[in-house]
């Protein structure tokens, strides 16, 4: 009785432990997070706005930025279409080797991204397995766009499928049984009843999938070959502008996938319960 008592009041008291955690956790988080996404907004407007939008408005800047859009793009584009091919399959069968395909697909969540570039350029480099092949056709695939869709691709594979699948398993499977039961065909039922109650899991995975094929970097620099105005994404530009000593140029993309981040991730975060409706 009295131990239950004791209990009442540190609930109805002041809990001294509330503020020292608070302090504590902002405490850590100003070295690690936030004062280093503070430092890029201060130097990135210390010598005026204007100077900010020329270097954020020149044309390598533009064109850094719409490459990495659109291979991101494409990029998310494919992997929400084989997460979703990829959690259906592993839901609805059993079969020899499933956990290995599901250890596979998650694989290069694990992988260093600079092993997953050198991987691909073994594969599809001028003297890899496939590249050596295709020479001679004249088709080129490393150190171009598609180099980079490619190296995306490997990176981001597990991200949709690893939203995709654990709301499959939940979703109730009543629902697909009565519209067989009513006449459709397996095509209508995934159409008109998996399909809209994996929205919310789509939408993540696919916003998941794209935030980090546009920040990609360790395995787009070395199938891409960072080429401006042809093969260079956001991040390698970063990464030549602060080389070249242009670190005002570096830094104005560096604030834009910075607002660009918060965004998505505000868009996860408060969008959620739309997310997870059915």
């Amino acid at each position: 009785m009295s131990a239950n008592l004791s209990n009442v009041r540190h609930v109805r008291g002041f809990d001294v432990m509330k503020p020292l955690s608070i302090t504590a956790l902002i405490v850590i988080m100003l070295p690690l997070i936030l004062l280093p996404l503070a430092s890029i907004f201060i130097f990135g407007t210390s010598n005026g706005l204007m100077n900010f939008w020329r270097a954020l408005t020149a044309p390598e800047a533009i064109f850094a930025l719409q490459l990495s859009v659109v291979t991101s793009f494409w990029a998310t584009i494919f992997n929400v279409v084989f997460g979703l091919f990829a959690a259906y399959v592993l839901t609805k069968y059993n079969f020899w080797g499933r956990n290995a395909t599901i250890v596979i697909i998650s694989l290069p969540t694990a992988i260093p991204t600079a092993v997953a570039g050198f991987a691909l350029l073994l594969l599809w480099g001028p003297y890899g397995t496939l590249g050596r092949l295709l020479e001679p056709q004249g088709v080129q695939v490393m150190f171009t766009a598609s180099a980079i869709i490619l190296a995306n691709i490997f990176v981001t594979f597990p991200l949709a499928f690893g939203v995709i699948k654990p709301v499959y398993e939940t979703m109730s499977q009543s629902l697909e049984e009565a519209s067989a039961t009513m006449g459709a065909t397996r095509w209508q039922t995934f159409w008109h009843v998996t399909l809209p109650s994996l929205r919310g899991a789509i939408v993540t995975g696919a916003l998941l999938t794209f935030a980090r094929s546009v920040g990609e970097f360790g395995s787009t620099i070395l199938v891409s070959g960072n080429l401006a105005y042809r093969t260079q994404t956001a991040p390698l530009y970063i990464f030549a502008k602060f080389n070249e000593g242009q670190v005002e140029a570096a830094n104005a993309i560096a604030i834009v996938l910075a607002i660009f981040s918060f965004l998505i991730f505000s868009i996860l975060f408060f969008a959620r319960d739309w997310l997870e409706a059915e």
